[in-house]
Parts: C-alpha cells; structure tokens; sequence
C-alpha cells in the first residue's frame, strides 16, 4: 500500500501545510482563471494541491499540465493516468496512477471529528449507523460517522469520472474496520467502454494529526479480462523504465 492508503503503482503525494510560495509552484494560467478572486488562503490551498499533483506526475516521468476541472468530475488528468485530489484544513493531496494500473482513483480527508447535528441522519443508512455505534463502544477515538462520510466522498471521486452517474450518499454503503480498512458497496452497472463498475471497494484509512484520510483504486483489467496485481506490476515496470 502507498502511504498505507492505496495499492502499489498509485502515486501518493500529501502536504501538512501550505508550501506553494516555499515550493515555487507556477500556477497555469488557465489554473489562474478559476480561481480570480478567491481569498489569499483559497490561493495557497489550491496551489498547494496542485504541488502535490505535478510532484505525482513527476514521480511518475510526467510534466506538469493545467489541471482543470470538468464539471463534477474534477481536474482532466494526462491521457494514460487517472487521479484524484483532496484538501481540508491542515491537509492537500493528490494520488495519480498509469490507467493500467487503475482505472480510477479516489482520496478523501476530513476533520476527525463528528458530523454536524442531523447531518448523519442524512448521509448514513441504517445499517452504517449501527455499524458506527458498535465501532464507537470499541472506545476507539475516531469519529466514525465522519470517516463513513469520507469514504462516500471518495467512492463518488471514482464512481462519477468512470460512469457519468450520479451517486447520492444513500447510495454507496460503507463500513469501515477498527484495522484501518474498510469495504463500500455500490450499485453494480456497466460503464461505457468498459467493464462493470465494481460493486464492492475495498480500502484503507487512518487517524493522526487530528485527520481522517482514506483511499481507494478501481483495479484495472488485466489481459485475461480479470483484474489484479499483475497489471499492476507491469505497468509499475513500465513507468520506471
């Protein structure tokens, strides 16, 4: 696992802090357009994610691009890789991986710290309310309804890019482990020019730094039209020359 998040051969870049001035990122100027008023603080956050990527890009023998939004979707990334970006307070990140690697990546980080009052109502199911309230009797100090909520905004980062579909938070079923893993179910369908979204995720979290951070990869097909790790090492191989 990258970073104890994601599988090998997905590229992990985290910063704690903002360090776009320190780091002397250039932002495009088509990065420059969406961002023409913002406060100095929404500056150095964006800036900073964007640090992050072209460090992931670079890792993987890429140079930077404009990263851009398109619609829900996030930023368009390089032909050939799929990745995904997050910020909250005190934490910017983006993971990017080659497309025969992964067929999509998401990353989430949120406040550890318990969702707003009635917001939980709203966003967990029945069934992940009272998986939350069992984690909660382990005595374990993580606010578990906010890391269910985490992991659904990262199944919709790689949900949506692959399927055009919306995905409402009622949707996915998430239930996360006291080990730092946790499994997602979502409606199974297909997806143009390729194969089935996968119905169930499999992924990792962690706590620290007053954080909650989790990560997930769709698995790309390999030959034989399964998935596993054996694309993935070849295109590891590949992109390491």
């Amino acid at each position: 696992m990258t970073g104890g998040l994601l599988p090998a051969g997905v590229i992990l870049v985290e910063s704690f802090g903002d360090t776009g001035a320190a780091a002397g990122i250039r932002l495009f100027p088509e990065e420059e357009a969406l961002i023409p008023d913002v406060v100095e603080e929404r500056r150095r956050e964006f800036t900073t994610v964007r640090g992050c990527a072209r460090e992931a890009l670079r890792q993987l023998g890429r140079e930077p691009v404009p990263l851009v939004r398109e619609g829900r979707d996030g930023p368009k990334w390089p032909d050939g890789l799929v990745g995904s970006l997050t910020h909250c307070v005190g934490y910017r990140a983006a993971a990017v991986a080659p497309a025969g690697v992964c067929r999509a990546v998401g990353i989430d980080a949120e406040p550890d710290a318990p969702l707003p009052y009635g917001v939980a109502g709203r966003v967990l199911g029945a069934g992940e309310r009272a998986a939350v309230a069992e984690l909660g009797r382990t005595g374990a100090p993580v606010a578990w309804d906010r890391l269910v909520f985490c992991v659904k905004e990262a199944v919709y980062k790689a949900w949506h890019p692959l399927t055009g579909l919306p995905l409402g938070f009622l949707d996915a079923e998430v239930f996360p482990a006291a080990d730092g893993t946790f499994t997602a179910r979502v409606p199974g369908g297909p997806v143009p020019g390729g194969p089935p979204f996968p119905e169930l995720l499999r992924g990792a979290w962690a706590a620290g730094r007053g954080l909650l951070r989790v990560g997930l990869a769709v698995p790309a097909p390999v030959p034989d039209g399964g998935t596993g790790p054996a694309a993935a090492q070849a295109e590891v191989r590949a992109a390491e020359g």
